[in-house]
């Protein structure tokens, strides 16, 4: 399917959504460095549930042209894989959705960045690192999770562990506590989050000392959502798929 403009797809970027007004405001925030990296490329944002735009919403507005529906999510599971797809496809007939953002050594970068600027990690060896993640029903997900935390540990040269606040196992809290038990100088946790909402609240009330930000407006997470666009682009007006 041809863009008339010769811009490319549209980008419609759907994050999962929250009640929290500042995770929509960290999102468009990540956004506008997107659209400040690829001038011309029209961007659009949409929330699976829980905030406006909704996807619905979104696609009405982008009916008619080629479109990539990029999945702000951190591993796969229901919503990366059949959510999002399912209802793109009924909406918007023809267009494409790429894989989820991670895990990707991009995100790696970025937590690293989030760590050392709230706990000054690595500097302080005795320090315990938690990946501290939503958590998926489905095995997929937590698999990449802990990808992620290998990734992450490449990046910082340390061991990192990982733990959940919503579903799948252990749960962040009893990484935490595990960790003191056997002595560790202070344990801090890197969320595997991509802006402020509950999740993040309940990574933050883990018992951790310290809790870096979520991975947020960064532009190394600009960049990937360019490179999930990139990768999936040459599949527009084939089915629907983010496998």
């Amino acid at each position: 399917m041809a863009d008339p403009a010769g811009r490319g797809p549209a980008l419609l970027a759907v994050a999962h959504g929250t009640r929290d007004p500042a995770g929509p405001a960290v999102i468009g925030s990540l956004l506008d460095r997107v659209r400040a990296l690829r001038p011309g490329l029209r961007v659009a944002e949409a929330y699976g549930e829980l905030a406006r735009p909704s996807l619905e919403e979104a696609a009405a507005g982008l009916a008619g042209g080629p479109v990539v529906v990029v999945p702000l999510l951190l591993a796969r599971g229901y919503h990366a894989l059949i959510d999002i797809p399912d209802r793109a496809a009924r909406l918007l007939p023809g267009a494409v959705t790429s894989r989820p953002l991670g895990p990707d050594p991009l995100l790696a970068d970025v937590l690293a960045d989030r760590l050392g600027a709230r706990t000054r990690i690595p500097p302080r060896r005795p320090d315990a690192v938690v990946l501290g993640a939503a958590g998926s029903a489905d095995p997929a997900g937590a698999a990449d999770v802990r990808a992620a935390a290998q990734l992450l540990a490449r990046r910082l040269r340390r061991p990192v562990t990982c733990g959940f606040v919503a579903e799948g196992g252990p749960a962040l809290g009893d990484a935490v506590a595990r960790l003191r038990r056997r002595g560790a100088g202070r344990v801090v946790v890197a969320p595997y989050l991509l802006a402020p909402g509950r999740f993040l609240d309940r990574a933050r009330a883990c018992g951790a000392d310290a809790v870096a930000a979520p991975i947020g407006s960064h532009d190394a997470a600009a960049r990937l959502v360019l490179r999930r666009y990139d990768e999936a682009r040459s599949r527009v007006g084939e089915p629907a798929c983010a496998r």
